[in-house]
């Protein structure tokens, strides 16, 4: 008879197989590497539990995580877990620009989740101690280099509780790209179906060979789902190297793929053209990439060419075209929605551009301008996409609207927010915000809803606007957003792009003259500003909806005229 399989994250923790064959590979901050067994990862996930309630916290309480590294960050995380506290992901500072907006964000996640407590590092204090100088609720203020000299109780340790399924196992604050972040509640149930469900047949299809390899932020559900919680569920070796790290060099990523053997990877649209383009023609003459075997895309829009150019690029060192696999999800849905499926020629769909504004994706016919989509692939399996309309009635294929999905990954609200949740979560199916269509059964997003660019009643995906723009020499890519403003009376397209002030008069025409060859549309006001002052999530993704605000009240850093 086969043994029961880990309901939950605590009984997955305890069922993993022992010895030093498999685990976690940790590359820190400081550049050493550290490996931790799945034993000792259960040990000391439980040690540092019995010491939290040993502060008295109780199963139910919210704790804040804010811990850059890795190996402490899902050590802190764990023994959260083990001990029924509900931990809080929360992104760490990374720089000393917008100092304000984080503390206001960490402030508001504080107050949201209804934090006792907070879990930082001694490097992180004197920020967080900011955070707490205006009105929170948290009772312990956690500085892991003190906290971990502690010892447990025998007793500590036998009293820790055992959760149910149902429970809620952590709170994933949404990435706040058009609003303040919401908590997203994520019972063990929904963890584990989103997890089967990705690494399933219809998904990765996960091996006992594989080897997952990740730079992703593990305070964000692509990191820390994708490549935490999911792998300790289906016990899959996994490399876990700083988001820093990355960003400092983006062409370490596929090397090291190449370091580890790795077989999975994931990232956003925006890595891989950063990967493609910081990659040295040396590097590759001895990189091998022939072992990797998934490499998928999510979290923002994918763009087909940056997919194609990365192919191209790393042929060379053995990468195979098929291994690209574009996927889409949301924190409100876990993780996961759809997925390309896996070692299959991308799928695109080209659609006559002016059919698409009207809300029709119509396949273009030659010479029409048109726009390329790729396909996200399918739901899973128990799980429902449908696109539906103001009212909520599905439409056909090929008619644009919500994206809407049920099934047991799909969360159930936000953390005490009534409203929000009225609005996603309605008769059992989650609307994302986000607008699409579907043609042969296959998933294609065009943008969120919100951010729709409506001029002379045609309806304008920024994305396509920014990703045309991101190719004019000079211009910062990826970092560019498009929204509209009202001007005597009617919606006029606004372009922000960041660059360099001496190329700022040249850019302005550029950039206005690129919009109007591929889009068709008259740039009302080119905003070129400084290099790194746009803002976005902790995530990565444009904030349209700031922008916006900024540039309305004129707080917009633009290079003068």
């Amino acid at each position: 008879m086969m043994p029961a399989k880990p309901q939950t994250l605590v009984e997955a923790l305890a069922t993993l197989p022992r010895g030093r064959e498999r685990g976690f590979t940790f590359l820190g901050l400081d550049r050493k590497e550290r490996f931790y067994a799945w034993e000792d990862l259960e040990r000391e996930a439980r040690r540092r539990a019995a010491l939290l309630t040993g502060l008295g916290l109780q199963k139910g309480d919210r704790l804040a995580v804010v811990v850059a590294e890795p190996h402490e960050f899902v050590l802190s995380f764990l023994a959260s877990v083990v001990a029924g506290i509900v931990p809080v992901p929360i992104y760490p500072r990374a720089s000393f620009k917008a100092r304000n907006a984080y503390v206001e964000t960490v402030r508001h996640i504080v107050r949201a989740s209804g934090a006792r407590g907070l879990v930082t590092l001694d490097n992180t204090r004197p920020v967080i101690e900011e955070v707490l100088e205006d009105g929170t609720e948290l009772e312990h203020l956690i500085i892991l280099d003190d906290f971990l000299q502690g010892e447990p109780t025998p007793a500590q340790l036998d009293e820790l509780p055992e959760p149910e399924m149902d429970e809620i196992c952590f709170l994933q604050f949404t990435s706040g790209s058009t609003s303040m972040p919401k908590g997203v509640v994520v019972t063990h149930a929904n963890l584990k179906a989103n997890a089967d469900a990705f690494l399933g047949p219809k998904g990765l299809m996960r091996t006992v060979d594989d080897i997952a390899l990740a730079w992703l932020p593990l305070y964000h559900d692509m990191g820390l789902i994708g490549f935490v919680l999911a792998t300790i569920l289906h016990d899959l070796k996994t490399v876990l190297i700083p988001t820093e790290s990355f960003a400092r060099r983006p062409g370490m990523w596929m090397q090291a793929m190449h370091d580890y053997k790795a077989t999975i990877t994931f990232a956003p649209n925006f890595a891989y053209g950063l990967a493609a383009k910081r990659t040295r023609d040396k590097d590759l003459e001895t990189m091998d990439l022939s072992a990797v075997r998934i490499a998928g895309c999510g979290a923002e829009p994918i763009n087909p060419e940056v997919m194609r150019t990365f192919a191209d690029r790393f042929a060379p060192a053995g990468f195979r075209a098929e291994a690209l696999m574009p996927a889409y999800g949301m924190a409100e849905a876990t993780l996961a929605i759809s997925f390309h499926p896996r070692m299959t020629p991308l799928v695109t769909d080209r659609v006559d551009s002016a059919a698409l504004q009207a809300g029709r994706a119509e396949p273009a016919e030659p010479g029409q301008d048109s726009v390329e989509l790729i396909s996200c692939g399918y739901a899973f399996p128990e799980h429902e996409v449908r696109i539906v309309d103001a009212d909520g009635n599905t439409l056909a294929e090929r008619l644009v609207g919500e994206i809407a999905t049920r099934g047991p990954s799909v969360t159930s609200r936000y953390y005490e927010n009534e409203q929000a949740s009225g609005e996603a979560f309605r008769d059992g199916w989650l609307h994302t915000g986000d607008q699409g269509y579907m043609a042969g059964g296959r998933v294609y997003v065009c943008g969120r809803i919100k951010d729709l660019i409506i001029i002379r009643g045609a309806n304008h995906y920024p994305q396509d606007i920014e990703w045309a723009v991101s190719t004019v020499e000079g211009v910062r890519r990826d970092n560019v957003i498009a929204f509209s403003v009202m001007r005597d009376g009617e919606e006029t397209l606004i372009v922000a792009a960041e660059g360099n002030s001496s190329d700022a008069a040249e850019l302005r025409k550029t950039i206005a003259a690129r919009v109007m060859e591929t889009n068709s549309l008259a740039v009302g006001h080119v905003a070129v500003v400084k290099v790194g002052s746009l803002p976005k999530t902790s995530s990565g993704k444009v904030q349209r909806r700031r922008t916006k605000q900024l540039f309305e009240s004129g707080e917009l850093e633009e290079h003068p005229a």
